[in-house]
């Protein structure tokens, strides 16, 4: 496939936006833990809190877009804030050792406001990009590309944190500035776009004026029972974020390098088996893959806990990954096989939203169980969660879906 000027453009985008990213968001919790001594609610704060401030600047974010005659501009605009707020960052080691863990839990949280946003006008900007006839092809080559980035920044980050103590707080200042260099060329690409601003806005002002938040869409009993799957599924994973960085920070004591190891491991599984599962769901069904994916995933809080051993732990990470892109591909297909045609983006929206809601409590629910039981205890029961979750996907596989015919996305 040929690429236009703008296709170009948004692959230069997403490797300069990777680069900004992968380089520092994968070590936050070493950072929290290793240089700052941030506490097991901080951690829990770290991971749930920008799903809160997200979801809150939703509401005000759509009302903007709608008004706005000129998407690319708030894009630009969004990105370059929300970057600057992460450079911000560095500055955290010079506060008090009790105030530094908690500076970075707020501004971890408010950079996400401005990062919803700047994620919401760049779906709004994509559309006007490329065509939906090109979209399949062009994002499987962006994503392809992009996937190749961040193994190779996540490898490269974890080998030069490696020369350091630890505990020092220098290396990550640097990688905040070279994060905050590549942002630059980030902002710098999509202010290259070229876009017609008031077609775009009339565009987007048909999108998300469908995008409203109604109980209406709970009647239609299929999309119901996915929402409860998929909130139950999503609240057992969502559990152990803080408590797996915890496992393999203070537990195992994972060097950067073994921690950039295992995101390595994960998403070279992911990358391998993603083919595997969209073949298994058009020959047994999504639904019922999808409880296998699930039921894959349980097993992960388990597994770990079985060693300290940093191989033992990559290879889990490896197994973890091979579930990790069933359950992320089988979850966006089933919400569209759930949802009717008709106000699709509405059914989306609910759930965007209540998944929000989910991604600020468990978390935190999970680092109640880990200061209540304890690490061994509180993975047992992560799993049970996880895994009652794949056996409702069963149960809608085999009843619901059977009672009422859900239309094909």
């Amino acid at each position: 496939m040929k690429l236009t000027a703008n296709e170009k453009l948004s692959i230069q985008h997403g490797i300069a936006s990777t680069v900004s990213t992968t380089s520092v968001n994968g070590y936050i919790p070493l950072f929290a833990l290793s240089v700052l001594g941030a506490t097991n609610q901080q951690m829990g704060l770290i991971t749930s809190l920008p799903s809160i401030i997200g979801m809150l600047a939703l509401i005000p974010g759509t009302m903007w877009l709608n008004r706005s005659q000129n998407i690319k501009n708030i894009a630009v605009g969004t990105t370059f804030f929300t970057r600057f707020l992460f450079m911000l960052i560095m500055f955290v080691p010079f506060l008090s050792h009790s105030w530094a863990a908690w500076a970075l839990v707020v501004l971890t949280g408010l950079l996400n406001f401005p990062g919803a946003l700047s994620g919401l006008s760049w779906q709004s900007l994509i559309g006007d990009v490329v065509e939906e006839k090109r979209r399949g092809e062009f994002f499987s080559t962006r994503n392809r590309l992009t996937t190749i980035t961040a193994m190779a920044v996540t490898f490269g980050t974890g080998l030069y944190l490696q020369h350091f103590d630890k505990n020092s707080a220098f290396p990550y200042q640097i990688l905040f500035v070279a994060g905050f260099l590549f942002a630059l060329a980030e902002v710098y690409f999509l202010m290259k776009h070229k876009i017609d601003p008031i077609q775009s806005a009339k565009q987007e002002k048909n999108e998300f004026s469908k995008r409203k938040l109604s109980f209406a869409v709970f009647t239609y009993k299929p999309y119901l029972s996915f929402v409860i799957c998929g909130l139950l599924f999503n609240f057992g994973a969502q559990m152990a974020w803080s408590l797996f960085s915890i496992y393999h920070i203070r537990e195992a004591h994972a060097t950067a390098l073994w921690f950039s190891l295992f995101s390595v491991t994960n998403q070279l599984a992911q990358i391998v088996s993603i083919k595997w599962w969209a073949k298994a769901a058009d020959r047994w069904g999504n639904t019922m893959v999808l409880f296998v994916a699930a039921a894959g995933m349980a097993t992960a809080p388990a597994l770990t806990i079985l060693s300290v051993n940093l191989v033992y732990i990559a290879l889990i990470n490896l197994w973890i990954g091979l579930f990790v892109s069933g359950t992320n591909l089988l979850l966006f297909n089933q919400l569209l096989k759930a949802s009717p045609e008709k106000n699709r983006t509405s059914y989306i929206a609910n759930y965007n939203f209540l998944l929000s809601v989910i991604g600020f409590i468990a978390p935190q629910f999970g680092v109640h169980l880990l200061n209540l039981y304890g690490m061994d205890s509180a993975m047992i029961l992560i799993s049970l969660i996880r895994f009652t979750a794949g056996c409702s996907f069963l149960f809608v596989a085999l009843r619901v879906e059977k009672r009422h015919a859900i239309r094909p996305a």
